[in-house]
């Protein structure tokens, strides 16, 4: 059969689902390329992933299978091939494996859809399974912490000296001694990502930085999430990382509906955040004076 893949997407991160899917019709010598509209009359099959349901969906034609959580909450991969290794060469620049370690998370914030899809915390994968030799990983567990299985793995990643990025953030509320001991082990391929979506995480934060530093957990200058509601209650919260010299990313909140769109205050606080060059020289009150008018794009 001739099958194609879609990245509904396109946001130039590999799509895992899409990486397990091409890996496992290859193995039964099927033909995988990308989707063309002009060669679909050819395909056999589409399979099209959209993760974002903020995404505009892509007109596809003949016979097309979706999943993803842009276009349904619940459905998920068969086990044959949720846990075969992933198709590297589908994107040969990603030097790194990619995969779950775990799956869910025990915690229910309301903003978030993990819960929902993916229930508790729970085992997925052993590193290895979808490591292919790989000197490095990008990890999206959504609370690699809260289990004991993860916390193993991580003491295994230690010993098998992979450099890793947790790329989803680590749960500064469970960073004790021990968990800043652990990480502290490891090799790290994106500074530690952390997360402070309410200023009720700001105590987390502080004490998780200071056990992070103080167990040598390197580069020290932390990445960490901002979720991005209101407005003064985030600024807040990113003069407090500003001054604990931790590098804040703000994400404007969209509901998992999409029915929330970011306003331009919202917009354009992000891109004053995450404009490194000008949030290290321009106070906020001075950035929002000057583009109180402008729409960041």
């Amino acid at each position: 059969m001739k099958i194609a893949l879609h990245d509904n997407d396109k946001t130039n991160f590999p799509n895992l689902a899409l990486m397990k899917l091409s890996a496992f019709y290859k193995a039964s010598d099927n033909e995988i390329t990308w989707y063309a509209p002009i060669f679909s009359q050819f395909y056999d099959a589409v399979y099209s992933s959209k993760v974002f349901t903020f995404t505009q969906k892509d007109s596809l034609f003949g016979t097309v299978y979706k999943g993803g959580t842009g276009y349904k909450l619940f459905n998920e991969l068969p086990q044959e091939i949720e846990h075969i290794c992933p198709d590297y060469t589908l994107y040969p620049k990603f030097e790194s494996a990619l995969g779950f370690l775990t799956r869910g998370c025990p915690n229910k914030c309301k903003w978030c859809v993990v819960p929902k899809k993916e229930g508790n915390i729970r085992p997925n994968a052993d590193i290895e399974e979808f490591l292919d030799g790989r000197k490095s990983a990008v990890l999206l567990d959504n609370n690699v912490l809260a289990s004991e299985y993860g916390l193993a793995q991580i003491e295994k990643i230690s010993k098998l000296k992979i450099k890793i990025d947790f790329n989803q953030g680590l749960d500064a509320r469970l960073i004790d001694n021990s968990v800043a001991k652990l990480l502290s082990k490891v090799k790290w391929l994106k500074p530690v990502r952390l997360a402070c979506d309410t200023k009720s995480q700001m105590d987390s934060i502080f004490k998780a930085v200071q056990l992070l530093r103080w167990n040598n957990v390197h580069p020290s200058t932390y990445f960490v999430y901002v979720l991005v509601r209101d407005v003064s209650d985030a600024l807040e919260r990113v003069k407090f990382l500003k001054g604990l010299h931790l590098d804040p990313f703000a994400q404007p909140y969209i509901d998992f509906e999409n029915s929330t769109k970011p306003t331009k205050e919202q917009r354009n606080f992000a891109r004053w955040v995450n404009h490194k060059a000008i949030f290290k020289t321009v106070d906020w009150k001075d950035y929002k004076s000057g583009t109180k008018n402008t729409i960041c794009t």
